[in-house]
């Protein structure tokens, strides 16, 4: 018994050893024991209490977070309590629209807090809202929406929701300890088609789902104009430093839920990915800037574009592709396919077996623009239907980011699950880190830690919300 338990210590100490070499990536996503702690809430389809007026807070009101504040400003229920900004001008123009959007009554008091970076922290402590808001550069949405949750609010974090797995674990656990809400705001999965095509595939118009495909391709490369202050200044260095598909969850959030991954039905479970080389970037700074500019003393290894392949358990496969580089038109692509039909996007067009009824007559050829006003009418998606118009009126990429503001409040007021939960946010933005992995590893398969611990089996799908 004294040599099996000399030899057992011995293995032990050189597996550990091994362990501590292993890149943070891989040691936090493969080998993390947070998954076996214990968990005081699960949060899948948690419903907060409710709130009759929600009072709102935001960190960051530059490009994306002025209109977070504004829009959630016009909604009925709510109260801007604070803005924090490290700019002072930006907060106090963002506070201005606020009072405007209240008519000058719900958000007449709301404290401003600017100038140093741990000014959000004095504001959580002092305001103590029910609800923060955060758009700012993506190392900082972890630490802010796990502080934002100690303090007693409900988090809603841009994309992605963190840049690694350690961090989504503590996103998960600090979210299941204080019963608190932390949503990603992904907007595109409250797009028009995004929302058609969920309500065609949960009334199995297109059969038992095989396949998905999403993509971001936006160029970019102009945000490098923005040196000192703006998204470029900071958004500008992941380029140069990370290798994978940096931006996955626009395309991957509709396709998600078209699946119900995470929900009930499916789950993540591995990821390939591999990157072109990097060249589009160090050819704009080498056209655009100075020798000497400190754009041109960085070297862009980050592919220009990257492919991944994600595997589910039920073997499904999903398509996740990258590319804020390369000159082309945008498109997020948006495809799904089943055993009797495809639909995709950009441009938007459906194809099923047997023809598209007034449209085609087979499978072989797609019915799109007008050809696709019956589907509209057939199958619109309640939520668009009950608040398309008023979305498109508020704006935000076409109304989507308007009705997602919608939702957020209409669900906290009325003690209802969010559209999206924590889990779903981390295994979206999970792509990232595991992405750079596998391209490190020259596409070697990654496996997605269950941040559900067993529980997605048991969540609910996306109710068809009326």
């Amino acid at each position: 018994m004294n040599s099996n338990r000399r030899d057992f210590l011995k293995k032990s100490s050189i597996a550990g050893a091994g362990l501590a070499l292993l890149p943070n990536f891989l040691s936090a996503s493969t080998f993390n024991t947070s998954s076996m702690a214990f968990r005081p809430k699960y949060m899948g389809d948690y419903a907060a209490p409710k709130l009759d007026t929600v009072r709102c807070a935001f960190i960051g009101v530059g490009a994306r977070g002025s209109g977070h504040a504004t829009r959630t400003a016009s909604i009925e229920g709510t109260e801007v309590v604070a803005i924090c900004d490290l700019y002072k001008d930006l907060a106090t123009k963002v506070a201005s629209r606020c009072v405007e959007k209240g008519a000058g009554v719900r958000h007449k008091d709301i404290a401003l807090y600017t100038g140093g970076k741990n000014e959000w922290k004095k504001m959580l402590k002092e305001v103590k809202p029910d609800a923060v808001f955060i758009a700012t550069p993506w190392k900082d949405h972890a630490p802010m929406a796990i502080e934002a949750m100690k303090q007693g609010a409900h988090a809603f974090v841009e994309v992605p929701i963190a840049l690694t797995i350690k961090e989504m674990w503590e996103i998960v656990e600090t979210s299941e300890k204080t019963g608190k809400h932390c949503m990603m705001m992904e907007n595109v999965n409250y797009g028009r088609d995004e929302l058609l095509y969920l309500n065609m595939c949960r009334q199995g118009v297109i059969g038992e789902l095989l396949h998905g495909e999403a993509s971001y391709i936006h160029e970019l490369r102009g945000q490098m104009n923005s040196v000192e202050r703006g998204t470029g200044s900071w958004r500008t260095y992941h380029y140069a430093k990370r290798d994978g598909n940096l931006y996955p969850t626009h395309g991957l959030g509709p396709v998600a839920q078209y699946m119900n991954l995470a929900r009930g039905e499916d789950n993540f479970e591995r990821i390939v990915s591999m990157s072109s080389p990097g060249k589009g970037r160090n050819l704009y700074a080498k056209k655009n800037f100075d020798a000497s500019h400190k754009w041109n003393q960085m070297d862009f290894k980050g592919g220009d574009i990257n492919t991944s392949i994600i595997k589910t358990t039920m073997g499904r496969t999903v398509m996740v592709q990258w590319d804020e580089t390369s000159p082309r038109p945008y498109s997020r692509h948006n495809l799904i396919q089943g055993t009797k039909g495809i639909l995709t996007g950009f441009p938007t067009r459906i194809a099923f077996e047997g023809g598209v009824e007034g449209a085609t007559k087979n499978h072989h050829s797609w019915a799109q623009g007008e050809q696709l006003d019956a589907i509209y009418e057939k199958y619109e998606h309640p939520l668009y239907k009950r608040l398309g118009e008023i979305s498109k009126k508020n704006g935000g990429h076409g109304g989507m980011d308007y009705m997602m503001s919608y939702r957020i409040i209409e669900c906290l007021r009325n003690g209802q699950p969010l559209d999206q939960n924590v889990y779903e946010g981390c295994f979206w933005s999970a792509v990232g880190p595991l992405s750079e992995a596998s391209v490190a590893e020259h596409g070697s398969s990654q496996e997605f830690p269950d941040f559900t611990k067993g529980s997605w089996k048991t969540t609910k799908p996306l109710g068809i919300v009326q």
